[in-house]
């Protein structure tokens, strides 16, 4: 099983050998290539991942057929479509490998049973899910408070590696930007 898990979990909390296999034992590698669909719109979802290689994009196409670029996910980081996961209905996003892409998925009836089972694991996906929505909810407000300049400059010093790996025609779109408008601002910086 990935050390790259074992990693994670422990930055929040200590396991055992024993917890740990147990733990492992919920998660299945997957491996994608670049282009290939890990969710698509209206599809059941009964997975979350933990990507261990590679860049994903989660996306929603509005009715007028243009892409919203909801988040990233790189290495260490956790994706899927949360709204579908955690309720039940399709999934509203799609998520796309913008590279080749290892992850380790665990079911919800899975992520269930080993939040019940092991208080600590409960505990971390706790913490886990506050974080990401704390990072939603300051996306929310700079896309509602500040401009596309601050914006890019927000995202370059959060997370300078992901700039250099996303084309940047998906910049633009995470930003809410034209590719034209992201290029203006990349050359004034």
């Amino acid at each position: 099983m990935s050390l790259e898990l074992r990693k994670h979990f422990e930055e929040l909390i200590p396991l055992t050998d024993e917890e740990f296999a147990t733990l492992a034992s919920y998660f299945n590698l997957r491996k994608l290539k670049k282009h290939q669909y890990l969710i698509q719109e209206n599809e059941p979802i009964t997975n979350i991942y933990f990507v261990t290689k590679g860049l994903l994009k989660a996306s929603y196409i509005d009715t007028h057929g243009k892409e919203h670029i909801i988040q990233f996910a790189m290495e260490n980081w956790w994706i899927s479509d949360f709204q579908a996961f955690y309720t039940g209905v399709p999934s509203v996003t799609s998520i796309h490998c913008l590279e080749d892409v290892e992850l380790y998925a665990i079911s919800r009836n899975d992520f269930e049973k080993i939040c019940l089972d092991n208080h600590k694991v409960e505990h971390f996906f706790r913490i886990k899910n506050s974080l990401g929505y704390v990072a939603l909810q300051k996306r929310i407000l700079s896309l509602l408070t500040t401009d596309a300049r601050e914006r890019f400059e927000q995202l370059s010093a959060q997370y300078p590696k992901l700039i250099q790996r996303v084309p940047k025609t998906i910049i633009a779109s995470y930003l809410g930007v034209s590719r034209e408008t992201l290029s203006r601002i990349m050359r004034k910086l």
